[in-house]
C-alpha cells in the first residue's frame, strides 16, 4: 500500500498500489470525504508526480513520489482523539450493531439519521468515532451511505482492503439490495430504470440530483414486495437493486417514476409528506438491507443482511 505522508508532504507509492490510478491512490490514503478537494487539486496540477502535473487517471508505477498539497494534509495529519468525538456521538457508535468483523472488514447496521464522516457541519461522523472507540486509525470507508438511510455499512481496515474493495465495486463484483416503502403501487411490479443523472444543481436554493441528458448513466431495478393502502393512502415495499452508485440515485429514479420513497424530504412532493405524516410515518423510509461480496483477501463469498429498523417495520 502506498506510504504515509513524509515530512516533504510526498507519498511513496509501494508495490500494493503498483497500477492504481492517482486519484483512486489518493482517495484511499485520505478518505472519501476528500474527494471534492483531491480532483479539483489534481486538475489545477497541484498534486504532482515525480514533479509533473498529471491527470486523475494516471496511472502509478512502484516508488513514483505524488506531492501532496499542505490543504490536503492539514487534517490527515492531526488523527481524531477522543476529546474531539462528543460523548453522544460514541455512545451511539458504541450501540451500533456489528454485522461481521475480522483482520480486514468491519462491517455495521447503521442507523439513519448518522452521517458517515464530519465536514458539512457536522465536526465528526461515524468513520471519525469508530476510529477512536474501536482504536482503528486506518479505518476507511468502502462506500456510503445517505446520513437519513439505514442498513448495511462496508468498511475496510487498512488500505490493502480498501483498495481491493474499491475494484469490486468498480467491476461490479459486489451485489447490493436496498428496501424502501414508497408512494402508490408501482406498475409494472418487477421493472429497471434507466436515467441520466447530474448533481450539484441548485434549484430555489438546495443543491439537487435531476435527471439531465448531460447526465452519468444510471441504472437500477426494483421489485414490488407489498402493497398496502390505509386511509385512502396507497404505498408499497420495493425491493431495489442499483446497478450504478450515484449519488440520490435511487430516490431520484424513484421520485421520477412517480413513486418516490415516503418521508423523503428532499424529492419527495410536500402533499406526500403531509399524508405520511398523518399515518404516523417518521423518516426516510430507505435501507439497505442485503450486501452479498467475496471477501478482499479470503475470496469467501459473503452475505451481509441488516435486519429493518424499528420506522420500517412497523410502518
Amino acid at each position: 500500500m502506498a506510504n504515509f505522508i513524509n515530512e516533504k508532504g510526498r507519498i511513496s507509492v509501494s508495490s500494493d498500489e503498483d497500477g492504481s490510478r492517482l486519484d483512486r491512490m489518493l482517495l484511499r490514503c485520505l478518505g472519501n470525504e476528500k474527494r471534492t478537494l483531491i480532483m479539483r487539486l489534481i486538475r489545477k496540477g497541484n498534486v504532482r508526480v515525480n514533479g509533473k502535473r498529471c491527470k486523475p487517471n494516471h496511472h502509478l508505477e512502484v516508488n513514483d513520489e505524488v506531492f501532496v498539497p499542505a490543504s490536503l494534509r492539514q487534517n490527515d495529519a492531526k488523527e481524531a482523539k477522543q476529546g474531539d468525538i462528543s460523548a453522544s456521538l460514541l455512545r451511539q457508535v458504541g450501540q451500533i450493531e456489528i454485522l461481521f468483523e475480522d483482520d480486514w472488514l468491519l462491517v455495521i447496521n447503521k442507523p439513519a439519521g448518522l452521517v458517515v464522516h464530519g465536514g458539512s457541519g457536522h465536526e465528526a461522523g461515524l468513520i471519525e468515532a469508530l476510529k477512536v472507540s474501536r482504536g482503528l486509525s486506518d479505518l476507511r470507508l468502502a462506500h456510503r451511505l445517505d446520513r437519513d438511510t439505514s442498513g448495511v455499512l462496508l468498511l475496510a481496515k487498512n488500505l490493502q482492503a480498501l483498495r481491493m474493495l474499491t475494484e469490486s465495486f468498480r467491476e461490479r463484483d459486489m451485489d447490493k439490495t436496498y428496501m424502501a416503502w414508497v408512494q402508490g403501487h408501482p406498475e409494472p411490479h418487477a421493472a429497471r430504470m434507466k436515467s441520466k443523472l447530474s448533481k450539484g444543481v441548485s434549484i430555489a436554493g438546495e443543491r439537487m440530483v435531476v435527471s439531465d441528458n448531460e447526465g452519468k448513466e444510471s441504472v437500477a431495478d426494483y421489485q414490488v414486495v407489498l402493497e398496502r393502502e390505509k386511509n385512502g393512502f396507497d404505498y408499497a415495499l420495493v425491493a431495489l437493486k442499483p446497478h450504478s452508485g450515484r449519488t440520490h440515485q435511487l430516490r431520484v429514479q424513484l421520485q421520477n417514476e412517480g413513486h418516490a420513497i415516503l418521508g423523503d424530504p428532499k424529492y419527495a412532493e410536500k402533499d406526500m409528506l403531509k399524508q405520511f405524516k398523518l399515518l404516523g410515518g417518521k423518516g426516510l423510509m430507505l435501507h439497505a438491507w442485503r450486501l452479498r461480496l467475496l471477501h478482499p483477501i479470503t475470496q469467501d463469498s459473503l452475505i451481509f443482511i441488516a435486519s429493518f429498523p424499528k420506522r420500517m417495520a412497523t410502518f
